[in-house]
């Protein structure tokens, strides 16, 4: 990679750590939020993903939705096309949870290659915290987001192999263990 295309990379985590500063990861107060973009980046990474717009995009994907970043930072600082993903990636906060849920079930589908395969990253890094942390939330409520997940990444796959294979193998973890009632 270019020491230009690192930089940016590096300045993308600089800024996303900045406007995550102060929040956790919700149902286990214990992480700081800053883990989560970084670990969906680095999960794309492990999968083949070299596109710094790519990860930039990952490390922000949650900076409108979740702090007062602007969609103009984002682009005077980043870019349109990486603007543009996480544009992608926004819910709309207004809406009720099961609104947004839906939406992303609806709208997956329309998705751009790169928008789906950081969906696919998310919902990976998702998934893992609650089978691997003591995540506040009933074992019914775990078991239905893995439901509600795989319908997300259904529309998303056919992009990347390694990153749907990675994903199928969490979601047979977490179905043996929550359906069980652990």
């Amino acid at each position: 990679m270019e020491q230009n295309q690192t930089a940016l990379i590096l300045k993308a985590a600089n800024y996303a750590a900045g406007k995550h500063y102060s929040q956790r990861r919700k149902g286990y107060k214990e992480i700081p939020y800053i883990n989560h973009p970084i670990r969906v980046a680095y999960i794309l990474t492990e999968n083949g993903i070299t596109d710094p717009d790519i990860l930039v995009a990952a490390l922000l994907h949650d900076i409108l939705e979740d702090t007062d970043g602007t969609e103009k930072e984002i682009e005077d600082l980043f870019g349109s096309r990486v603007l543009k993903i996480v544009l992608e990636m926004t819910d709309d906060m207004s809406e009720s949870s099961s609104i947004r849920k839906a939406r992303q079930v609806r709208e997956a589908p329309g998705l751009s290659d790169e928008a789906k395969q950081i969906k696919i990253a998310d919902k990976i890094c998702n998934i893992y915290d609650i089978i691997n942390y003591p995540i506040k939330w009933s074992t019914s409520r775990k078991y239905k987001y893995i439901l509600w997940a795989e319908q997300v990444v259904e529309a998303c796959r056919g992009l990347n192999p390694g990153l749907e294979k990675m994903f199928d193998n969490l979601v047979m973890e977490g179905k043996d263990w929550f359906s069980d009632g652990r």
